[in-house]
């Protein structure tokens, strides 16, 4: 790739959707029922409805929003312990941005801020540690959070913590794995999906065996794919491709970012520093067996969990809220009764509404509009509007 316009032409966008339809025509299965395809990744959903994808494929293709959005899957009651421990005197609460608005039972982290709280946002996990440094008299707690895309750098500030001997640095450990989600969902009753474009960034770190499982006790198809408009296509074509010949198999279009094998100094990073929790809670989807990672006993030190009183409840989201049928992909945004009147991008209930990876916050931004914006060129597909048309944004 020289340039990110390689992965936007409209002539190449147009002959993958020509290639998609006639691959449509080879599946049986298209007869009597649309074909689910899930894009795991938050990433790809914002994409998707960016660059109006979902309206150009063909009526039989139903794209299935996944869980691969951790600020998405994060539960009240996790929220919760962050905002206890941000009031907790003399201590600087850090976090991502996106996380700031995640609501809470009572409250979200911005709303504790505005209370008083010492919350601040920062880009990476070692400006926090500049924060130990530079404020030795105050406990610095930085709120891990993110699937294995960011465990690696979280691991090496923890790595580098101690190098130092910086011991009023601490983590409160919310890092969550991808290959459990996917395979509870698989798991769930009455979820049909059909074949999946794999999450781009986590495979960056992980590889691609991982997702074997998915072929071999499943029978489903699994393509790790990129983020531009061309490369969601391309994916969902080879996914085709293998229903159409009876085929499951992973494969990797992604292949300019993702090694097959992973990233072997980050894998040995987290292995150091993080083992797995015999289960961890998931917005909407419940509790999952080994989904989550916590400190290992030779880092208790830098553990939040340990270092300070958290509530540690499970709470429940409001009954009204639907977020966990749209992780599993049994409804869609707009099919929930919250979406776009009690629950916005302004005043969000769910946690799917907060995160620009989110769902809702897709379909609110980008899928209200009618009209669709030329990116890839007018009338490319075939959609007949079974979701609402994107308004595609120009780059």
């Amino acid at each position: 790739m020289k340039y990110v316009d390689e992965f936007r032409d409209p002539e190449k966008a147009q002959t993958l959707v020509e290639k998609i339809r006639a691959l449509v025509d080879q599946i049986d299965a298209c007869k009597s029922r649309p074909l689910y395809i899930m894009e795991v990744c938050g990433g790809h959903t914002h994409a998707i409805f960016r660059y109006g994808i979902e309206s150009m494929l063909p009526e039989e293709i139903e794209l299935v929003h996944g869980p691969g959005c951790p600020v998405c899957v994060l539960p009240m009651g996790r929220v919760d312990d962050c905002v206890a421990i941000a009031e907790t005197p003399k201590v600087i609460f850090t976090t991502f941005g996106d996380a700031m608005r995640v609501p809470g039972s009572s409250k979200s982290l911005l709303e504790a801020k505005a209370g008083g709280a010492d919350v601040r946002m920062v880009y990476s996990p070692l400006d926090s540690l500049s924060l130990a440094r530079d404020n030795p008299d105050k406990e610095v707690v930085f709120f891990g959070l993110g699937f294995e895309t960011t465990m690696p750098s979280t691991a090496l500030t923890v790595l580098q913590a101690e190098a130092e001997g910086i011991e009023n640095f601490s983590l409160f450990c919310n890092h969550i794995t991808i290959i459990p989600a996917i395979k509870a969902i698989l798991d769930a009753p009455g979820v049909q999906i059909d074949g999946f474009l794999g999450p781009g960034h986590v495979s960056m770190v992980i590889g691609n065996a991982p997702y074997d499982f998915v072929a071999d006790q499943y029978d489903r198809p699994l393509v790790v794919t990129g983020f531009e408009p061309l490369d969601i296509l391309h994916g969902i074509w080879m996914v085709l491709e293998q229903l159409a010949s009876g085929e499951a198999r992973i494969e990797n279009q992604y292949s300019r970012v993702v090694p097959d094998e992973g990233n072997g100094p980050a894998l040995e990073a987290i292995a150091k520093v993080f083992e797995l929790r015999e289960f961890f809670e998931w917005r909407g989807l419940g509790s999952i067996d080994h989904s989550g990672v916590k400190m290992r006993e030779a880092y208790a030190k830098y553990d939040a969990e340990r270092k300070f009183s958290v509530p540690d409840l499970v709470i429940a989201d409001p009954k009204a809220c639907q977020c966990g049928e749209v992780l599993k992909g049994v409804i869609k945004p707009y099919d929930c009764k919250l979406f776009g009147n009690d629950c916005t991008p302004e005043t969000p209930m769910g946690a799917l509404m907060v995160s620009s990876e989110g769902a809702c916050a897709a379909y609110s931004r980008y899928g209200r509009v009618e009209k669709l914006v030329p990116l890839l060129g007018r009338g490319a597909g075939t959609g007949t509007g079974k979701a609402p048309q994107a308004e595609v944004e120009a780059p």
